[in-house]
């Protein structure tokens, strides 16, 4: 009898503080890359994965009808679209973490740094994002590098890329930085210039201050990837203006010596895990997931300390 109440309370608390762990976990969503969409196998059961492993509520934000949307849409819409839907997200309303999956990671910066009046973001887990920008076309896109129609069809895209029309209607060309071309690039491309706070006269501190208010940023790069182009830049590295060579590392650049979005301040502050897993383009081993993206979706509120995106003021419940 007195075993029997003993066991029948320990089940109470058992199941009494399981019900404060979901009530605490901090939820996250997940941000797909280009041509996909929230519903396909890929994103829906890696979403479901890492709801599995860590816990907490996930969420896949879908934007439009996922695969037009994510090739034709220009990302600043993407991005204004993830942050209205993000604010009407009730389970978001408290904070929420975010885990961005290729092209994906561009949305998912420019909620971190345009969305006004959003909740806060915790930790961000980038994968295979190209934050720097791509140089090139993909070569395993259109063939190998020697194959002459590749090289036509690059140098057609270069040849009207920062055009108004290639801008408004083709996605990737907000995030295509030629580097014999840098003048051009700052002044007509309409994404990565603003995300990354590189023109000099707009520089924007709320972008900044919004960035360093991550907890964690987790840059994971695939070894193998051959989608970004340079692979260095899922980790911010890219090459110097007016040249191909060398390609700098993230810490070599002027985004970061010169601390444009405050890269260097979280980095300096340990919050900055610069992981290289094996692995082509997001092909992620399980063991890798549970290493370097589980931990920082398990967080909880009580544990984690809520600031005011304004005023960095602490929130209180």
């Amino acid at each position: 009898m007195e075993k029997g109440l003993k066991r029948s309370c320990v089940m109470v608390v058992v199941a009494f503080l399981a019900m404060v762990h979901v009530s605490l976990s901090v939820p996250f969503i997940m941000l797909h890359g280009i041509a996909s969409h929230c519903s396909d196998d890929t994103n829906a059961n890696f979403t479901q994965l890492l709801t599995n492993l860590s816990g907490s509520p996930g969420f896949c934000v879908e934007i439009g009808n996922g695969v037009v949307t994510s090739l034709f849409l220009p990302l600043t819409l993407q991005a204004e679209i993830a942050c209205e839907n993000v604010k009407q997200m009730k389970e978001l309303s408290q904070g929420y973490n975010i885990v961005g999956r290729s092209q994906g990671n561009l949305v998912a910066r420019g909620l971190i740094e345009f969305c006004d009046g959003g909740p806060p973001v915790y930790n961000y887990i980038s994968l295979a994002g190209p934050h720097a920008g791509i140089s090139s076309i993909p070569p395993v896109l259109c063939g190998l590098k020697s194959d002459p129609a590749c090289k036509k069809f690059d140098e057609l895209i270069k040849g009207a890329l920062y055009s108004k029309t290639i801008q408004d209607h083709l996605a990737p060309s907000g995030y295509y930085k030629i580097p014999n071309d840098i003048k051009e690039y700052l002044e007509s491309s309409k994404y990565l210039p603003k995300l990354n706070n590189e023109i000099p006269d707009q520089r924007n501190q709320t972008y900044k201050d919004r960035f360093t208010s991550l907890q964690n940023l987790v840059l994971v790069k695939f070894q193998d990837d051959e989608i970004i182009t340079p692979n260095d830049s899922t980790w911010f590295g890219f090459y110097p203006d007016g040249e191909f060579e060398p390609l700098l590392s993230a810490n070599q650049t002027k985004l970061y010596t010169e601390d444009w979005i405050g890269l260097k301040t979280l980095d300096d502050a340990g919050k900055v895990k610069f992981v290289s897993v094996a692995g082509g383009h997001l092909n992620m081993a399980d063991q890798d997931v549970v290493k370097h993206v589980v931990p920082y979706l398990q967080n909880q509120q009580s544990a984690a300390q809520s600031f005011n995106r304004k005023t960095k003021e602490p929130l209180h419940p």
